[in-house]
């Protein structure tokens, strides 16, 4: 039996009126998808606990089958395995955002215009933070570059530090003053921050950003911290060798930290716009090749969503039918044995422009018994009249070893 998830970051929403009274998903146009939920099981799984915050890393976490309660320990983190960084026990790892603020004289006063600065590209974002690194950098504070706006602060000996950090996609257009840094030991990030802003609007990239007409980076934003990662191997849970297709340094370090071989696809962005195509030819040809299981993780939806764009988000989840599900349909015949499962990890709302907690839609598609739902569409709807997951974990297990 071969295993294929296909994870549509943030593609779940809530229901928009200018759509006639629909989500984003349902007016999307599938076929592809909706070839498969008519012979699939469709569901509904609770990814976030409760008490957890809904972000990818839980969300994914109870995906690939891992119980968030039992194996949770931050998201930088897993970002930091994904980057070959070295994390000893009580260090801390926290997300390093590059970010655009409004430019007002005192720092605190400004507002949160940008949380990716522009979907700054890798190769400039690199020279901004080998930059940090040689100004800021210290025994207890490293800089890792990362992809794109998302990078990797390493307080050496920083466990159980008294912090409070906000994501700064959650504060889109606010003022940021309310959601700095907090705690007893917050005062040495915010001092970072703030000795960022100098920096960056000093570098020739700052200026050169503005005359192209996008964002450019004036501030680093902290986030996203927690302890170094301990994860039983998807081999020892399910019996099965795996791969991870992702651009986001967060699924990439979770596969790899489960023990997933991590697959890099040119031109995959981590951004709106990506390699579907790409990606998912990666995910069938290491099917192919003789691994069992593969994950596939598409930013894209969760992107647009962050955006506050109806209309990227409808393309990304049309694209997503288009240049990924649909390689997957046409090469169904090439296994003897396939399992799909299509689902988002969190709804990312347009309306709030972040991630929530609401439980989500699942198609599960099993090539050697199709179910007869002729009228089946995958859906938030329908997903919420079906089978129903109360712990998101329990959903791979199914997956894997359920019977339809």
């Amino acid at each position: 039996m071969k295993y294929l998830v296909i994870l549509g970051d943030g593609m779940a929403d809530y229901i928009i009126p200018e759509l006639g009274d629909k989500t984003p998903l349902q007016y999307a146009h599938t076929p592809y998808i909706d070839s498969l939920a008519q012979k699939a099981v469709i569901g509904q799984v609770n990814t976030i606990p409760p008490g957890f915050p809904p972000g990818s890393d839980v969300a994914n976490l109870s995906v690939m089958g891992y119980d968030p309660c039992r194996y949770y320990t931050g998201r930088s983190p897993l970002e930091a395995v994904s980057m070959g960084v070295e994390m000893g026990d009580e260090d801390l790892a926290l997300r390093c955002n590059l970010v655009s603020l409004s430019a007002e004289a005192e720092y605190s006063e400004r507002k949160m215009l940008d949380y990716s600065a522009g979907e700054i590209d890798t190769q400039d974002s690199a020279i901004l933070l080998q930059l940090l690194e040689k100004e800021l950098g210290s025994d207890s504070f490293h800089f890792y570059p990362g992809i794109s706006y998302r990078h990797l602060l390493l307080w050496k000996n920083g466990l159980g530090r008294e912090i409070i950090l906000t994501p700064p996609h959650d504060i889109s257009g606010r003022p940021i003053k309310d959601y700095l840094p907090q705690g007893r030991d917050s005062a040495p990030l915010l001092e970072i921050m703030r000795k960022s802003s100098l920096i960056l609007q000093q570098h020739p990239l700052y200026r050169s950003r503005l005359e192209a007409g996008h964002n450019p980076a004036t501030s680093v934003w902290f986030w996203g911290e927690g302890s170094k990662p301990s994860l039983p191997s998807f081999q020892e849970k399910f019996a099965l060798h795996g791969s991870v297709v992702a651009a986001v340094d967060l699924v990439k370090g979770l596969g790899i930290s489960a023990g997933l071989k991590p697959v890099s696809v040119a031109g995959a962005t981590g951004g709106i716009v990506t390699n579907f195509a790409g990606k998912a030819r990666a995910a069938l040809d290491e099917l192919k090749q003789g691994q069992d299981f593969v994950y596939l993780h598409i930013e894209s939806p969760d992107e647009a969503g962050h955006q506050g764009s109806l209309e990227k988000k409808i393309w990304s989840i049309e694209q997503l039918d288009k240049e990924v599900v649909s390689l997957v349909v046409k090469d169904m015949d090439e296994f003897e044995e396939l399992r799909v499962l299509i689902l988002p990890d969190h709804p990312t709302p347009l309306s709030i422009q972040t991630h929530s907690s609401e439980p989500v839609p699942f198609l599960f598609f099993d090539k050697n018994h199709p179910q007869e739902n002729p009228a089946a569409v995958y859906d938030e709807i329908n997903g919420s009249q079906g089978m129903i997951f109360e712990q998101g974990h329990e959903l791979m297990d199914f997956f894997i070893r359920g019977k339809l």
